[in-house]
């Protein structure tokens, strides 16, 4: 027995009327949601030195996001520009923290918790609490870089010294987690 009442389809669980899409029974399990659309480059920023691509997404987190690890202090003067969004102070390069990739970092709701980042199966804990930008950049509040690719997880030299990584190597493939 259909539950619509007259209505056709049952679309995640509510009823419709659009043959096209859903099923003819609604009850039982919802069905699952749509998949999520690729992350894909919205834009261009003109930096002087060539033209980047800006990102209001990033890939999807999963128990083993792959991403890019890259380098940076968040001391005063360091090359992460001003305090660290999250809260508003720098962090020395001893800390465990990480800025993300403009759409990990989804709008600060991430602001002060773990993630768990993999490499070569060591394994660090750090605290989230800057965004690296991946629309603005080339200024000076961005200390001159461009805007971060989608992917970044920029970590503080001590996230690299756990983990085993000269600083030097510049960008290292690894995956993360919340913690």
């Amino acid at each position: 027995m259909n539950d619509c009442e007259g209505k056709l389809i049952c679309i995640h669980g509510e009823c419709g009327d659009d043959p096209d899409i859903g099923s003819d029974k609604c009850g039982g399990a919802p069905s699952p949601p749509p998949p999520q659309p690729a992350c894909r480059a919205n834009g261009t920023k003109d930096c002087g030195d060539g033209s980047y691509e800006t990102y209001t997404c990033s890939p999807p987190v999963t128990s083993e996001t792959r991403a890019t690890l890259t380098v940076n202090s968040f001391e005063d003067g360091g090359d992460g520009g001003g305090p660290s969004e999250c809260d508003g102070v720098y962090h020395s390069d001893d800390d465990k923290v990480v800025a993300l990739s403009t759409g990990w970092y989804e709008g600060g709701s991430r602001c002060g918790k773990m993630i768990r980042i993999t490499q070569n199966g060591k394994s660090v804990e750090a605290m989230v609490v800057d965004e690296c930008d991946s629309m603005q950049g080339c200024d000076q509040e961005h200390a001159g870089l461009p805007p971060c690719k989608n992917n970044i997880v920029d970590g503080s030299p001590a996230v690299w010294d756990a983990l085993g990584l000269a600083q030097d190597e510049g960008e290292v493939p690894v995956t993360w987690t919340m913690a």
